[in-house]
């Protein structure tokens, strides 16, 4: 092709003063100059390619980078973390994938979003799986951390900004007080069975749970109530009939992407869109699978409330019942209708319209 069609690389890349290849004679190193000219360019300009995967345990991180295969280990602390973010922010990566580890993660994955890294932190169930349709049977934490940098790189998972500091600490308080109402109903179903001896000290720790509980409901509303924002949104969402402070401080913690996505993205999230499992000729049954389950059992028994006194889901439970659906199916198929609402009233602003549900 001539020069006058296409212009050499050379032209169009910027000069870089002390870093220009050794001139040398002949096309060939002309091709060369030009080939370094436009990595150096590209690498100038942010375009990375490097993927890290790194695996968490409570006291190390594994670091894989791909497609260099350097690995390291730093401490699971601030002091690691610190130096992680800053040789990582020197390789530019174009992702950086962590697994959800109860928590062990998000300290790591705070500290290098701040570094301004792009982080994602995935679901460890779909990255065993994605090491499994490779052929990868052994598991270590250096090959864990290799999965992961190759999944970053083949699967190329979205980036999420992580909650902050405030968010994050709300929504631990919200955790807590799931994990004491759980803890009190498994207490009241031993007292129905146990002996007379022990029934005073499972009374005592019942009342200690129920106190718990509501220093906790204190807590989780004047938190709530100090910030303007979370304020309003809750005051939004409580506006919806069967939605009470329970479910809407859960939603304002829990699910920064209410309001941010369509109606079939929430059900996901939340865990109550059906999914197909057709193959061939054969169509089975839809189920719903995945999810946020410490948001969707908090959905659930505010969707137990909303069937009595909604007047847009009764009717449409009562349809569903009638229409020959087992209970917990109808109940179900009412929570996607109530997390579609209320995402619509989040996205717009507007509170409950009953005209607006419906429809």
């Amino acid at each position: 092709m001539s020069r006058s069609l296409r212009p050499s690389r050379s032209e169009a890349v910027p000069s870089c003063p002390n870093r220009e290849p050794e001139q040398l004679p002949g096309p060939r190193a002309r091709i060369a100059q030009e080939r370094a000219l436009w990595g150096l360019y590209t690498q100038e300009v942010g375009m990375s390619k490097y993927y890290v995967g790194i695996d968490v345990s409570r006291g190390v991180l594994d670091v894989y980078v791909r497609p260099t295969g350097r690995a390291w280990q730093v401490t699971n602390n601030a002091r690691g973390h610190a130096a992680l973010a800053q040789r990582l922010e020197r390789l530019n990566p174009k992702l950086v994938v962590l697994e959800a580890t109860g928590g062990l993660e998000r300290a790591a994955a705070r500290a290098l979003t701040g570094a301004g890294l792009a982080v994602a932190v995935v679901n460890p169930r779909q990255t065993r799986d994605f090491a499994r349709s490779t052929g990868r049977v052994a598991k270590t934490d250096a090959l864990d951390a290799s999965d992961l940098a190759r999944y970053a790189e083949v699967v190329q998972p979205e980036p999420r900004m992580l909650a902050d500091e405030e968010t994050q600490a709300l929504a631990e308080l919200v955790r807590r007080r799931q994990q004491v109402v759980k803890m009190a109903t498994g207490e009241k179903n031993r007292l129905r069975v146990c002996s007379g001896e022990l029934r005073a000290a499972i009374r005592t720790h019942l009342a200690w749970l129920e106190k718990t509980r509501e220093e906790l409901d204190r807590e989780i509303t004047a938190r709530v109530l100090s910030d303007p924002g979370w304020r309003a949104r809750a005051n939004l969402l409580k506006s919806t009939p069967g939605v009470g402070p329970v479910l809407s401080s859960t939603l304002v913690a829990c699910m920064p992407e209410l309001g941010n996505v369509g109606k079939k993205e929430i059900a996901a999230l939340v865990g109550v869109a059906p999914f197909n499992r057709d193959s061939g000729k054969k169509r089975g049954k839809r189920r719903v699978s995945g999810g946020r389950g410490h948001v969707r059992a908090v959905l659930y028994m505010a969707t137990v409330t909303a069937v009595r006194c909604n007047p847009v889901l009764r009717p449409f439970y009562q349809k569903l019942v009638d229409g020959g659906k087992e209970k917990k199916v109808a109940l179900t198929a009412c929570m996607r209708r109530l997390i579609v609402i209320l995402n619509a009233i989040a996205q717009t602003g507007t509170p409950w319209d009953e005209a607006r549900a419906a429809s």
